[in-house]
């Protein structure tokens, strides 16, 4: 069945089909949230598992919420979702189809831009994690970000790894973070302003941001795609710190040794799989935002400025209609 929601036909969900579908997207999630929230409860913290919820501004709450992307009206008693500012009736359903205006608008064609250049590009497969290193370099152990986790080197031989391998990273959020003795050792100076010239898909951190770029635009872009993100970034996440300096292994992490050239084959090898699978999800990506585009008062030019962090302007639901579904849960500021 197709319904006319003001932008064009769309193939309608029924009832069954829809909850159906919500009900799989939390069954899926559950298993990255359950363990997240019984951490918190106590006090805990896991340096793998927990990144996800702490870089990025979105409660578990918003990963727990199905939404079926942008136009797709849901049929029967739906009224739920106009919690949701994106969501108006439309025939005989309910849809997210109210155009993007605004800050919303133009945030949508700065991601759109930086996804269409990082996808254009090869994969840099030469930089083996380093950007972990470079956040510690000159540091001792009660001075590195993650000081509850040992290091597994001593400062100089960081360094020596450093100085030997060399700093190649591309990724303005990670590079931000470097040590100040480590900035001027790293062969690119990005900036905000040139993250659409350096962003490539070999980049863990520019592939772990797939998450980030979904989140910003739900409930338009699908449930589905936005957990297929969330999975691709634990995974980035994990290979990310498995490769890092420090010691996992009571949290059951086996070190990528970068410092030897079997455990730069070895990353480099795991990066280049994750590139591929994140460059299908950076498509299908840029497809449901390109659908966005191309809806009415959207698609003018805007300046070119990536955005940096914060809660996406669009979709959110009002406070009152969805108290109930935030409690318990706090959304976290990106770092």
């Amino acid at each position: 069945m197709s319904a006319d929601t003001g932008i064009g036909r769309w193939t309608a969900l029924e009832e069954s089909d829809w909850r159906d579908r919500q009900r799989r997207h939390r069954e899926r999630v559950e298993p990255w949230i359950a363990p997240r929230m019984a951490r918190r409860s106590v006090g805990a913290t896991h340096a793998v598992d927990d990144f996800l919820f702490d870089y990025y501004p979105y409660s578990p709450a918003k990963l727990r919420g199905w939404h079926p992307g942008a136009g797709t009206p849901l049929l029967g008693d739906a009224r739920e979702f106009l919690a949701w500012p994106a969501y108006v009736e439309v025939d005989d359903g309910i849809a997210a189809c109210r155009p993007l205006g605004g800050a919303a608008a133009r945030r949508l064609r700065l991601v759109r831009r930086l996804l269409e250049s990082t996808g254009s590009r090869p994969a840099q497969l030469g930089c083996f994690g380093l950007h972990e290193w470079a956040m510690v370099h000159g540091q001792d152990q009660d001075e590195v970000r993650h000081a509850a986790l040992p290091l597994r080197l001593s400062p100089a031989a960081i360094a020596a790894t450093v100085a030997d391998v060399g700093l190649r990273c591309t990724h303005i959020d990670a590079y931000r973070f470097f040590t100040q003795t480590a900035v001027p050792l790293n062969a690119y100076s990005p900036t905000r302003d040139t993250q659409h010239e350096l962003e490539q898909p070999g980049c863990l951190h520019a592939n772990m941001d797939l998450y980030k770029y979904a989140m910003w635009f739900s409930p338009y872009v699908g449930s589905e795609l936005v957990a297929d993100c969330f999975a691709l970034a634990r995974t980035a996440r994990e290979l990310d710190m498995r490769a890092a300096p420090y010691d996992l292994s009571d949290l059951g992490y086996a070190p990528i040794r970068i410092e030897t050239p079997a455990g730069r084959r070895t990353y480099a090898e795991q990066q280049r799989e994750l590139g591929v699978a994140a460059n299908a999800l950076r498509a299908a990506l840029l497809e449901a935002l390109t659908t966005l585009v191309q809806w009415p008062g959207v698609g003018a030019p805007a300046a070119e400025t990536t955005p940096t962090t914060g809660r996406s302007p669009v979709g959110q639901p009002s406070t009152a209609a969805s108290s109930a579904s935030r409690a318990g849960t706090s959304e976290y500021q990106a770092q």
